[in-house]
Formats: C-alpha cells, structure tokens, sequence
C-alpha cells in the first residue's frame, strides 16, 4: 500500500513545530508573538500526530495486529527513555515520570495506553465514543484553565496546575485518536466541500485568536491545550489527506520521528547552551543531519524510530 506524501510532510512541518515550540521561539525578542506561536499555533502538532495515528489505528482490528502494534510503540518508548535516562533518573517523582513519560516521550507512552482503550471500544456506537472522546478531551481542558486561572487554595492550584493531571493518555491521546479513528471509519472526506481550505484557514486562525485571548485575559503561563484544537487539528488532516501523492518511501515518515525523539538531546547539551548567535541555525543545522543519520540508523538496527 502506497503512503500519501502529504501526510509525510506535513509530519516533518509538525516535527519543525514541535521544535520551535521546545525553543521557546521568539520570547527574548517578541513575547506576545512567541506565546501566540508557542502555546497557539505549535500546539496543533501533537493532535495532529494523534489524529492520524488514529486514522491508521482503524486497521488495528485483530489480537495480532494490537500486540504488534503495542509492542512497537512500547519499544519505541522504551528505547528512548533508556537514552534519556541521565536526565530523569535522580527525578523525586521517578515512577510518575516512568508511567508519563519524560518531557517529550509522554506523546509515545499516551499513545500506548489510548491505543489499548481505543481498541476495547472500537465496536462501540460511533456517537457514543465521539461524545466521550470530546467529554475527556473538555474535561482535560477545564482542567488546565482552571489551573491557570489560579483561583483555588493552594493545595488544590498546585494541583490543577500539575501538567500531568490534563496533558495525558485520557484527556490529550485518547481524544484526538479517537476522532483519527472515526474519520476513517467513516470515510470523512472534506474534498467535496467547496469551500475546505477556508474551513482550515479560519479554524488555524481560530487556535492563534484563541492564544491571543488567553495570553491577554487569563494566563501568560504555557498552555498545552486549546479549545480550538479540536476543529483545526482534525480538519487539516482531513485537507492535507484529500492531496493525495503517492509514495513509496518511508524517509519522510521516519525523519519526521527522528525530529520529534532526538531534538531534546541537542537542546539540552552543554554545546547548546553555550551558542550566543545564530542559535537556531546552528541548532537546525545539527538537527537535520543528526536526524538523517537516525533515519540511516534504524534501517540497520529496527526500532530505534
């Protein structure tokens, strides 16, 4: 079966976003426009990443094919907590950060456990488990605004403003997948609508209008989760799907992996910190030949992406 190399680039694009988004870009030099780039438009990454793991998740519809597709995953989680092990390992909370995943590794961790409820509930009405999937998905972000709000006690502010309690495998992964996996079941195709690249544009708009509104009227704190994600990171999978191109080659795919598992190693390296100027370009023009080399890597040794 062919690949669509649509999705393939929009992967690497999303790859960059995250990236950019763990940079803290622009925040030195214009703080408003970093947020609104940083906790708006970077944020579509992850559930774009979420919804069409889902889209493929469809075809997980066997005993067989669960295992090797939790084995996979797990792996791939597994690899690269071993690889970061030196900076979480004298971590107070160490069986927290085990069962969430380290810093980016929770995206790999969620998926895991999503998947496995994904499929226990794969036969269920399908407006059963999209009314669930955005239940879960409101609740998380009820959740994160409250926090942010900061207007409970302390024990229970701490609490809500624990990023672990909202940006998990229930409230982030599952919900996302969930519709990933209904767009496919379902054959929702937004190519006969008219007017699709407009529905897009004003959705993406929506999540910077959105960033714009809770940098001014309830928190500059980071924010991982935006109401308005739950239009926009569907719909541009579905835009970016409809422009089919077939390929072959699974490079795109496996760079994309490489970005998102391997940039947190460069930034958080002696070398890193201690670049003055040209900081991004030094930083990308590591990264990409780094990735590439990954890519090479795991053609000889097998998930390791």
């Amino acid at each position: 079966m062919g690949r669509n190399l649509s999705i393939d680039v929009l992967k690497i694009i999303l790859a960059f976003f995250v990236v950019f988004l763990h940079m803290n870009f622009l925040k030195e030099t214009y703080p408003i426009l970093s947020y609104i780039l940083v906790n708006g438009l970077f944020r579509i990454a992850v559930p774009v990443f979420l919804v069409i793991t889902g889209f493929y998740f469809f075809h997980i519809d066997s005993a067989k094919k669960l295992k090797k597709w939790l084995f996979r995953t797990f792996l791939l989680y597994a690899i690269w907590m071993l690889i970061y092990v030196s900076y979480w390992k004298d971590n107070e909370q160490i069986w927290l950060t085990i069962i969430f995943g380290y810093h980016h590794l929770w995206y790999l961790i969620g998926t895991f456990f999503s998947g496995l409820i994904l499929y226990f509930l794969r036969n269920q009405n399908s407006r059963w488990l999209l009314v669930l999937a955005i239940f879960l998905f409101l609740f998380g972000y009820v959740v994160q605004v409250l926090g942010n709000l900061h207007y409970l006690n302390t024990e229970s502010d701490s609490l809500l403003n624990d990023y672990l309690l909202y940006r998990n495998f229930l409230f982030v992964c599952f919900p996302f997948l969930t519709i990933g996996f209904l767009i496919n079941k379902h054959r929702i195709d937004i190519s006969t609508y008219k007017n699709s690249s407009l529905l897009v544009i004003l959705s993406i708009l929506g999540v910077i209008a959105e960033a714009f509104f809770n940098y001014k009227y309830i928190s500059s704190e980071s924010t991982d989760i935006l109401f308005s994600l739950i239009f926009a990171s569907p719909l541009l999978f579905l835009y970016c799907q409809k422009i089919y191109i077939k390929t072959t080659s699974k490079v795109l795919a496996s760079l994309s992996t490489a970005i998102y598992v391997v940039h947190p190693l460069i930034m958080k390296s002696e070398f890193y910190k201690e670049i003055q100027s040209f900081k991004i370009l030094i930083f990308l023009a590591i990264l990409i030949p780094v990735s590439f080399g990954l890519v090479y890597l795991n053609r000889k040794l097998k998930y390791l992406l």
